[in-house]
């Protein structure tokens, strides 16, 4: 007979089960979506809000499960026909927003609180695990991958929570010439924006750049890939119920072509777009150039020629180019080692490491933007450059029922010299187009040829994020003095993907690139700088009114 304490214990086991199994399938009052349900027989529905109104559209479009291809998800397909409500909204928004420093400040401080309150409530487990699942349903990538986005949101909003959005729009004065005069420099928003978001990253980019549109006064419309959209959805519904006002943000399903008549229409004082390059130089037309942007990232490592911590590296650059599948815009799409670590096999190691990705646990999954067949015609131009050989990879997964819209490859990476990758304009175009998925290429450098290494990443068009993996100081400085990328990774531990909430992310080298996290990249997305000078007297009694 089992003794009292194991009975107790086996008690205890099935009880902490019974909480765990509910937990799991856990949906707070304020969603409108189950994750643990939705499917083709119970599909998930999605609305548009403008004006404080959840609506849907004339007509539904169909988001389809990347792991089966059945339709599990219903979303507004709005066409242009119904865009007035919201090209009215957005060019009604007054050209001082809805707050500045000068006029209803008070709504500062009820930013402040509503991220409070959406930390606390993002902080919950339950609610954690609800977006994770909710990420994951749409877009197939592994659980700590999932979960890292809604972590990085609440840490984020808690770091603007409370008098930090009135920080955002400190002044500063200057003494004027003469008594009575005060030059001042104040941050103004811009009025009725766009924030026009990806499929990657379904939560963190869209949350944050949406509510530092608000911080600093704006009135944004918000719109995210329609496939992954319903994530964003959710996020704004958990504002409303922590008080965000429902009119403060407008929310669209739509395609491009529908969205760009918007902007255009509503006179779009600001667009924030993150997504491919092509839409990016349209927009900044469309636009007349109020753009700011976050477009492709074709994203290099450089290996110095001081290898250490070989396990840990090769760790590093399987995360960086392969979590996700590949589709970050800031995942390492061509490593360029040192001879030192190609004597160490670094390739063979890579190689490796990547083997132990799994389809089961979803560290390799889906590709939502290429089609296999696209990706296996473009491993076939790396490999005719001369001298190239295929790494590693280059298969088709097995055991799947990804529908065939999507791309399902094993990790792949294309060796090619770095003579044949500079040799021609269009061997330099072939070897770094951005494939947004499970590939890169690899190369690799003597000491003499670093010259060559440096001409390559700086003839690259996007400057977004990069790695130096080195602790030589002097080869560290020589790297980092002669590059742009907007944010540059340096030292042993270097890595080019997973900022953190505390740091800058963005492109450099363009007067239009964008930024995230920070401080400093909400004001410089957000606001524009404007001077009030107070001259208030008293005019001298000496004063005379002599023509000059």
């Amino acid at each position: 007979m089992a003794s009292l304490a194991l009975l107790r214990r086996r008690a205890m086991g099935t009880v902490r089960t019974v909480h765990q199994r509910r937990a799991i399938g856990y949906v707070p009052s304020w969603a409108t979506v189950d994750p643990w349900a939705m499917s083709a027989a119970t599909p998930a529905v999605g609305k548009n809000l403008v004006g404080g109104v959840w609506s849907s559209a004339a007509k539904q479009g169909t988001v389809i499960d990347p792991l089966n291809g059945e339709g599990f998800v219903k979303v507004p397909d709005t066409s242009i026909a119904e865009i007035g409500p919201y090209v009215e909204r957005m060019a009604g928004c007054p050209r001082s927003g809805l707050h500045n420093p000068l006029k209803n400040p008070e709504r500062y401080t009820m930013l402040g609180e509503v991220m409070v309150k959406g930390a606390a409530e993002l902080g919950k487990p339950e609610v954690i695990e609800y977006f994770t699942k909710l990420i994951q349903r749409l877009v197939p990538k592994s659980t700590p991958q999932c979960r890292g986005e809604p972590v990085v949101t609440r840490k984020w909003m808690e770091n603007y929570g409370s008098d930090q959005v009135r920080y955002l729009a400190r002044s500063f004065g200057i003494p004027g010439d003469f008594t009575g005069q005060t030059s001042t420099g104040i941050r103004m928003p811009f009025g009725g924006v766009a924030v026009i978001t990806p499929f990657n990253f379904p939560l963190e980019i869209c949350a944050l750049q949406t509510c530092s549109a608000l911080f600093m006064g704006n009135q944004p419309l918000c719109k995210v890939d329609s496939k992954v959209a319903i994530v964003m959805e959710q996020f704004i519904r958990m504002l409303h119920h922590v008080g965000l006002p429902k009119t403060d943000i407008d929310f669209i399903y739509c395609d491009g072509p529908v969205m760009n008549e918007i902007v255009v229409q509503g006179d779009c004082k600001m667009c924030l777009f993150t997504g491919s390059q092509r839409v990016a130089e349209k927009l900044a037309i469309d636009l007349r150039g109020k753009v700011k942007l976050e477009d492709a990232g074709f994203d290099w490592k450089i290996l110095g020629p001081d290898p250490s911590e070989v396990d840990y590296v090769v760790w590093q650059s399987d995360q960086d180019a392969y979590a996700a599948s590949g589709q970050k815009c800031s995942a390492q799409s061509m490593l360029i080692a040192h001879d030192n670590w190609m004597k160490l096999d670094v390739v063979g190691k890579l190689g490796a490491q990547a083997a132990k990705r799994s389809f089961a646990d979803l560290t390799i999954g889906p590709v939502l933007t290429w089609t296999t067949e696209k990706m296996e015609a473009h491993f076939k131009k790396c490999l005719a450059l001369p001298g190239a050989y295929l790494a590693f990879g280059g298969k088709r997964l097995t055991g799947h029922t990804i529908p065939t819209c999507y791309g399902a490859v094993e990790p792949t990476a294309v060796y090619v010299p770095i003579e044949s990758i500079l040799a021609s304009d269009e061997s330099f175009k072939t070897a770094t187009q951005e494939l947004f998925g499970p590939f890169q290429v690899i190369t690799s450098y003597s000491d003499k040829q670093l010259p060559l290494v440096l001409e390559l990443v700086n003839r690259m068009e996007n400057h977004l994020t990069a790695g130096v993996v080195s602790n030589d100081p002097h080869f560290l400085h020589e790297v980092l003095s002669n590059t742009i990328s907007g944010t540059t990774y340096a030292g042993i531990r270097a890595r080019t993907t997973g900022a953190p909430q505390q740091h800058w992310f963005g492109p450099s080298g363009d007067p239009r690139s964008a930024g995230i996290h920070t401080p400093e990249a909400i004001k410089l997305c957000w606001s524009s700088h404007r001077e009030i000078i107070y001259d208030y007297g008293p005019v001298a009694k000496s004063w005379q009114g002599k023509q000059s």
